[in-house]
């Protein structure tokens, strides 16, 4: 019998959240489960999809439009974003919740070449909502909906939450709350942000 999916936010101002979220989501494709994996006000040029997108068992579902930090929108962006990404909020948990009774009855699809697993011995699926916190704060997605997913999320689902600031009824919900703390950083010698180690 598989184990019960749990929930994992990684908060705070240190860098390394979504490193975190991207080591777990390869470890996780690694041991034979499926992985959908979504970003929130990122630019989808970051060096991680490039390899995310081709690797086994991970699946990408990013929005069809960037719009930066929220800090650098006009209110119209921000009216804007915020429709979008309710939008894509309803279509990657209905993704999850489709992948997730699909692994759950053994009808995952596999690409072409890709090796099957036996899905009573696979760690089921994996969903990361990569800067989640941030949009959530902002009321740029339907809140409620994600509550609703959280409170009847699917028992083969591991679900990853990331961001600065975690709301406290998202944090009932989670079994494991990692805090990434700032203790030094380039930023603070006006080091931008670096290919390859930020984005």
């Amino acid at each position: 019998m598989k184990e019960k999916g749990l929930i994992h936010i990684y908060e705070g101002e240190g860098k390394g959240k979504t490193t975190a979220a991207i080591g777990l989501a390869v470890r996780f494709a690694g041991a034979g489960g499926n992985v959908l994996f979504t970003q929130f006000l990122k630019k989808n040029t970051s060096g991680e999809l490039a390899v995310l997108k081709k690797a086994e068992k991970i699946q990408l579902l990013l929005c069809e439009k960037n719009f930066g930090f929220t800090f650098q929108m006009t209110p119209e962006e921000k009216q804007e974003a915020a429709a979008c990404y309710s939008g894509h909020l309803q279509k990657v948990l209905a993704a999850a919740g489709q992948m997730a009774e699909r692994s759950r009855t053994g009808e995952m699809e596999h690409r072409e070449g890709e090796p099957k697993t036996d899905h009573r011995t696979a760690p089921g699926i994996l969903l990361v909502l990569d800067e989640i916190l941030a949009v959530y704060n902002q009321n740029m997605i339907n809140r409620q909906e994600l509550l609703d997913f959280l409170k009847e999320k699917p028992e083969n689902l591991e679900l990853v939450m990331t961001g600065r600031n975690p709301a406290p009824e998202l944090l009932e919900f989670a079994d494991y709350v990692t805090v990434m703390e700032k203790k030094k950083h380039p930023y603070d010698r006006k080091i931008g942000a670096r290919r390859g180690i930020e984005w």
